[in-house]
């Protein structure tokens, strides 16, 4: 019977792939490969990396682990691969990159290392290109139905827009390129349209209030109209919590609807709905800004001695529908008189 030999240098038994001995399969395998020098693009000015199509704020171990993932090359039937390497910088624009492969390879261990340069070239991202360039999709207007807004109430509504753009870090487009005080509130320009629709819808279901969208033709881009939206927001007149005089009763602002505000009755455990215009007529007689949180110093079943701040002055109030037994309460003047303020309770919680 004939006995199988390595093809190569005649050697017996085991013989591998391509009918080779292992001294001749492991001199004639490469178990992976990778250039000794990798290009990436980082951004001169905000330092992000060029990932893909997008930007990335990532460390330097995490940006060389992707470049080797980008361009290392291994042996297509090899087996438990196992990558792992070091990085050892060497200036501002240049790292070297330490690789260990492991892996099987015809029932056989193979092992390759290798160092290889990575190079950084500094470019100008679209999204900071733009803002250099004054870019804008958007302009935003900050309005108050019937009155003008006061500093606290833009900057809490100012807040809000720069949560939003923490939560969005992932979107490069995210971005103020212009903003200021206006006759009667606040103008921004922003980097992109739906930047501008996702702040005015949370907005509208943190403050209520309604928006109004304008398209301009600013120009033709690849035989495409490009437009320009103008966004205008305009938040109520009272806020969650206020106690307003709406049809000779009064009641107490607990929520928002699509057209308008949710109230809730001072005398007991009922609520409405009303519309915008509804709302026209109605005045706010306590406004949440103006109420206290007082302790209860004394009380029986319907009502409750309370010191007013500032004032040193014991006082009774009558306790709320809807007191549940807590030592604290929300009190406001209303017609010259301090009242304990219903749903203060599912305010906090709301809040929180």
């Amino acid at each position: 019977m004939t006995q199988e030999f390595c093809i190569v240098c005649g050697a017996p038994p085991p013989v591998y792939e391509g009918r080779m001995c292992e001294h001749c399969l492991r001199s004639r395998t490469e178990l992976s490969l990778i250039p000794d020098r990798l290009q990436q693009s980082r951004c001169s000015k905000c330092k992000l990396h060029q990932v893909g199509k997008g930007w990335s704020d990532v460390g330097q171990l995490e940006i060389a682990e992707q470049r080797v993932r980008e361009n290392l090359v291994i042996l297509q039937d090899a087996e438990d691969v196992d990558v792992s390497l070091s990085v050892e910088p060497i200036d501002d624009r240049t790292t070297r990159i330490h690789i260990h492969v492991s892996a099987n390879y015809q029932r056989l261990p193979f092992e390759d290392t290798h160092e290889t340069l990575l190079q950084t070239s500094d470019v100008v991202c679209q999204t900071c290109s733009r803002k250099d360039g004054s870019y804008f999709e958007a302009e935003f207007q900050i309005r108050s139905t019937g009155r003008r807004l006061d500093s606290r109430e833009l900057a809490s509504i100012r807040a809000t827009l720069d949560e939003m753009i923490l939560d969005s870090a992932d979107d490069p487009m995210f971005f103020v390129t212009n903003e200021g005080p206006v006759q009667g509130g606040w103008d921004l320009q922003l980097g992109s349209k739906s930047m501008a629709r996702m702040w005015s819808r949370k907005l509208i279901n943190r403050f209520g209030g309604t928006s109004k969208e304008t398209s301009t033709v600013i120009g033709v881009k690849d035989g495409a109209e490009v437009t320009r939206l103008t966004l205008s927001y305009r938040k109520p007149a009272f806020s969650i919590g206020d106690v307003m005089r709406h049809r000779e009763e009064n009641w107490v602002v607990v929520g928002w609807q699509k057209d308008g505000p949710i109230l809730g009755s001072m005398k007991g455990n009922k609520r409405t709905g009303r519309t915008w215009r509804d709302m026209q007529k109605s005045s706010v007689i306590c406004s949440v800004s103006d109420q206290i949180a007082v302790q209860i110093l004394d009380k029986d079943g319907s009502a409750a001695d309370v010191m007013i701040p500032d004032e040193w002055k014991l006082t009774t109030v009558a306790l709320p529908f809807d007191y549940d037994g807590e030592d604290r309460l929300t009190i406001g003047q209303i017609d010259h008189t301090w009242t304990a303020i219903p749903y203060t309770s599912s305010r906090v919680e709301k809040n929180e």
